[in-house]
């Protein structure tokens, strides 16, 4: 079987895991919420003024204090929200689907046996000084 097409394969058997449904849903409820996109999109408008303040010869401390605070308090609004914990969760998980999918393709590349791919992600610390290898 041709390689690229194992691989379109591979992403059609993704489109179909619960994962990516689950979070394919919490996307949609999130795209659906009225006050949370207003609420995505002013966090975007006060993040843009604050840049642009911060890019200024003359800068207003105040001003930029202010547009921190409000972007601080946008974004503990929008990720205290439950349609955005439940996508959070979701994109974790799916996330974590695609970092072992990576690993066993790369292990597969370095001539290593793909079959121990979650072994060694399970031992995995994140932090690659202080890993005896796992390749």
């Amino acid at each position: 079987m041709d390689i690229i097409r194992m691989a379109k394969d591979l992403g059609k058997a993704i489109q179909q895991d619960d994962r990516y449904l689950t979070l394919r849903l919490a996307m949609e409820a999130n795209d659906n919420d009225e006050q949370l996109q207003a609420q995505i999109g002013e966090f975007n408008l006060k993040r843009m003024s604050l840049n642009q303040e911060i890019q200024k010869e003359e800068r207003d401390q105040d001003k930029m204090n202010a547009l921190d605070k409000e972007i601080k308090e946008l974004y503990a609004a929008i990720m205290g929200n439950p349609k955005m914990m439940v996508f959070q969760a979701a994109k974790q998980e799916m996330d974590s689907v695609m970092d072992l999918i990576n690993q066993i393709l790369t292990m597969s590349v370095n001539g290593e046996d793909p079959e121990y791919a979650e072994a060694a992600q399970s031992s995995c610390t994140g932090s690659c000084s202080s890993c005896s290898g796992c390749h």
